[in-house]
């Protein structure tokens, strides 16, 4: 491992994550924190940061694929599992690259309609995965350098122009706010299935690379991609704390973002922002549609067809459903996200913990316990009443983390039995 594959796979990972949710979704959660911005940073970086980062450790343990996350629960389960987290990445994170891509890069330069925007986007998106072996160069050499120097410029110009002046918070629960806030940046779901592609990346490019070696360049890649994402984060987050005073309570993500842009990058800062956003977006919508073809051509026996069939299905379904506005793919997501990241979270952590602590049995108390106290807060974002009062002991219920004590509870007795 030499100092350029470290720096174009670390690069080559932070871009693979960092897309439509992870630069809309800090500036208007630091806009509704004002004064505890910096709650709101650790709960969104905790989730948003910290969890992906040991995905990617587990990946550098395991080297194999999704489906080995959850194997240890059962193979049937473990199926299941990838099914889920696929069928949720294809549907609605990549479709939102492109929705949110539309409303900040193309709308505000061209008079255009969305499905005119999705249909080139998603052919680009759909060139690139059948290209599979120089993804991670063309990510890793060409689009994340561009990403950082814009996102550089946004968040020093405005941390060197501005009074550190905060308005009051509008969050009740900011460090929680901050993690469930986290979730919709599907940066963990992102983990298990970004390092997978990453994985047979490493794979395509050195058929010779020993696990060790392998092993020492992921969780290399890793840190600094996260070292990456924190910054970020934080100075976006910052960012729009800052701006609390300027506009308007009820402004919406994509609408802030380009606010803060015209602030600090003036009149350039349509095409800056154009540019920027087209590049995050792009990226992770390359990386879901090639893990996902790739998790289905092992599935059919590495069949290139197989792969290239799903890859155009991906990229027919990003088309159809990119025609939605951001706020409305956000709203329906939230369902499914506070079902499968508690799953998720759960099977990251007990593939990092020595295996010694990680048998079977306990992954199959453990995650049997969080789907069981996970389901409350699923229903309760599809409008059903749940009689939370029956909960309200358990620490963290209020602010729809009630799983955590229970699987935390099961990891200790599977333990002890």
């Amino acid at each position: 491992m030499n100092k350029k594959t470290l720096t174009i796979t670390s690069f080559a990972l932070f871009s693979l994550f960092f897309g439509a949710g992870n630069l809309i979704l800090p500036p208007l959660l630091g806009f509704k924190s004002g004064d505890s911005w910096w709650l709101v940073t650790l709960g969104f970086c905790l989730s948003a940061v910290l969890i992906p980062i040991l995905g990617i450790l587990a990946h550098a343990r395991l080297q194999g694929t999704l489906f080995d996350f959850a194997k240890k629960v059962s193979p049937t389960f473990s199926l299941v599992y990838c099914y889920l987290i696929y069928a949720i990445a294809i549907a609605l994170p990549s479709p939102r690259t492109a929705s949110v891509t539309h409303e900040m890069a193309i709308q505000p330069l061209f008079d255009s309609s969305s499905l005119l925007t999705s249909l080139i986007y998603f052919a680009l998106v759909f060139v690139f995965a059948i290209n599979r072996s120089k993804v991670l160069d063309i990510v890793g050499k060409l689009l994340t350098p561009g990403i950082l120097i814009i996102l550089l410029l946004i968040v020093a110009t405005a941390l060197g122009t501005l009074d550190f002046d905060f308005s009051t918070s509008e969050l009740k629960h900011p460090l929680s706010d901050g993690i469930l806030e986290g979730y919709q940046t599907f940066d963990a779901i992102g983990a298990v299935v970004v390092g997978a592609v990453i994985i047979i990346s490493i794979n395509i490019k050195d058929k010779t690379a020993s696990y060790e070696t392998k092993k020492d360049l992921i969780r290399k890649a890793g840190f600094w991609a996260g070292l990456g994402l924190l910054l970020v984060y934080a100075g976006l987050i910052l960012t729009g704390a800052l701006f609390s005073d300027v506009f308007a309570s009820d402004i919406t993500r994509t609408t802030l973002l380009s606010g803060i842009s015209t602030e600090t990058l003036g009149s350039t800062a349509t095409l800056f922002l154009s540019l920027l956003v087209s590049l995050a977006c792009f990226t992770t919508a390359v990386g879901i549609v090639t893990g996902t073809s790739d998790f289905v051509r092992a599935r059919f026996n590495d069949s290139n067809v197989a792969y290239r069939i799903t890859a155009l299905f991906g990229c027919l379904l990003g088309v159809l459903i990119g025609q939605f506005n951001v706020g409305y793919i956000i709203a329906v997501a939230l369902p499914a996200l506070m079902f499968i990241y508690p799953i998720t979270i759960i099977l990251i952590l007990l593939n990092v913990v020595p295996e010694k602590w990680a048998s079977p049995a306990v992954f199959r108390w453990v995650v049997i316990t969080t789907i069981v106290f996970s389901i409350p807060d699923f229903l309760g974002t599809l409008g059903f009443l749940v009689p939370y009062h029956y909960l309200e002991w358990l620490p963290l219920a209020q602010f729809q983390l009630g799983w955590i004590l229970p699987a935390v509870v099961a990891f200790m007795v599977g333990n002890i039995k």
